[in-house]
């Protein structure tokens, strides 16, 4: 009798803790636990003290998605890309390990995948991008295998190391759709270290290698395409532009791409695969949405235009800028000041420039840093030299600065990109070599 007596109270308590748990109400509670999501949780779990904040966030992995592209040109080792998620959560934070499915906006509730409901005062969405694999015809099931390999999964990265190592001369491919992506200069950046392994080990005429751009243009950002241009021209790499890839045969090795009113087949020895990306499906079927899938939100202020609760950053929001890494820190500095004055109920003070930043590797010991704002299409640059040029400095920067910064100061809260130490590090604010 006693033991039913005790076990009843246990069911009860674990019943009265599940629901406690999907009850759980959060000043802030953020949907994402990447590089965004834990810029801001980090800061606002420190401010707002413990259990005021709650992520919901999957994955028991946490990678620096960076690193990738020196993971496949064999610079960097795979294994330093990733973390234990629970070793980068904030202290403070409650980690909600589950997928977020739905929102409830006029309840301020987000819906997860086992059913729970969590309410908050306000909400961050930092869910990043989805692949989409099977837009591709083929590629899914081909990638990982004979030549065909992608930097932008975990499954394949160190793939391109070896498939590189192991590639003999013939056609090497390299592919960009015609959509947002991370990091829009990633995919050229794995063919630059290609193009210099192969040339150091006495491969390079007997090699073609070929940059098939889905968009109009080599890059978004006028100084730095004409200037990847020329590196291409001096390297005698094929660019052709507006050369989307539909589908990968892998039985004959060849590669189908869309050139305007065009099919063109191409066989590839090698070929570097970059799939198409969007918002999370469950943000594109929600009212937070605009047309194009994306979280609605203000460019300046990063609120959500219809949800003055709601704010977003990263892959997943509107702003019309590029997808990485660098733009999340400024954001992610914009969406806390903001978010902190909304919380005791004054006018939001900051307003986002648009900055983004793409560290362009060209080849081993060489990069073009790439600043700017997506909003201008102009040059930011941080240095007061030209940021134009290939340099040592900058490479160096890459491979071994930035994953530090990465790991110890953005996704802890405490870099908020360059803008408050541009007045040092470029004082003059030089951009005359846009002209």
């Amino acid at each position: 009798m006693m033991q039913c007596s005790q076990a009843a109270t246990r069911r009860a308590a674990a019943t009265m803790l599940l629901n406690a748990r999907r009850a759980k109400h959060y000043k802030v509670l953020t949907v994402g636990g990447g590089a965004g999501g834990l810029a801001v949780s980090s800061t606002l779990s420190n401010k707002l003290g413990k259990g005021a904040v709650g992520i919901i966030e999957p994955s028991s992995v946490h990678y620096y998605q960076p690193s990738w592209t020196m993971v496949g040109g064999g610079v960097h080792q795979f294994k330093d890309s990733m973390r234990d998620q629970a070793s980068v959560m904030p202290r403070n934070a409650d980690w909600i390990q589950d997928y977020a499915v739905a929102f409830k906006p006029e309840e301020n509730k987000v819906v997860t995948q086992n059913g729970d409901e969590f309410t908050y005062d306000f909400l961050v969405v930092a869910a990043g991008f989805q692949l989409d694999w099977d837009k591709i015809k083929g590629l899914k099931d081909a990638l990982g295998k004979d030549g065909v390999t992608s930097n932008y999964s975990p499954k394949s990265c160190e793939k391109s190391w070896e498939f590189m190592q192991a590639f003999k001369g013939g056609n090497a491919i390299f592919t960009q759709p015609d959509c947002p992506i991370k990091c829009a200069g990633a995919p050229q950046k794995i063919m630059y270290l290609f193009e210099d392994y192969i040339t150091r080990q006495g491969l390079r005429d007997k090699t073609n290698v070929t940059f098939m751009q889905g968009l109009p243009a080599i890059f978004g950002i006028k100084k730095y395409a004409d200037v990847l241009t020329n590196i291409c021209k001096d390297r005698d790499i094929d660019v052709q532009v507006n050369s989307v890839l539909k589908e990968i045969k892998p039985e004959t090795k060849e590669a189908v791409f869309q050139q305007g009113d065009k099919t063109t087949t191409v066989n590839y020895d090698y070929i570097h695969v970059t799939p198409y990306m969007s918002a999370p499906d469950f943000i594109k079927k929600s009212s937070l949405a605009n047309a194009a899938g994306f979280v609605d939100v203000d460019q300046y202020t990063m609120q959500h235009v219809k949800y003055p609760n709601i704010f977003s950053l990263g892959d997943c929001s509107s702003v019309p800028t590029s997808k990485t890494a660098a733009a999340v820190a400024s954001e992610s500095g914009v969406v806390k000041q903001n978010l902190l004055a909304a919380l005791e109920g004054k006018p939001l003070p900051a307003k986002y420039d648009g900055y983004a930043s793409c560290p362009l590797v060209t080849g081993r010991g060489k990069l073009v840093l790439a600043e700017f704002s997506g909003f201008t299409g102009q040059p930011l640059e941080t240095f007061f030299f030209d940021q134009g040029k290939e340099r040592w400095s900058m490479y160096s920067m890459k491979k071994d600065l930035i994953p530090r910064m990465y790991w110890d100061q953005l996704i802890t809260g405490l870099w908020n990109g360059p803008t408050n130490v541009r007045f040092l590090t470029n004082p003059l604010g030089w951009q005359q070599f846009s002209a």
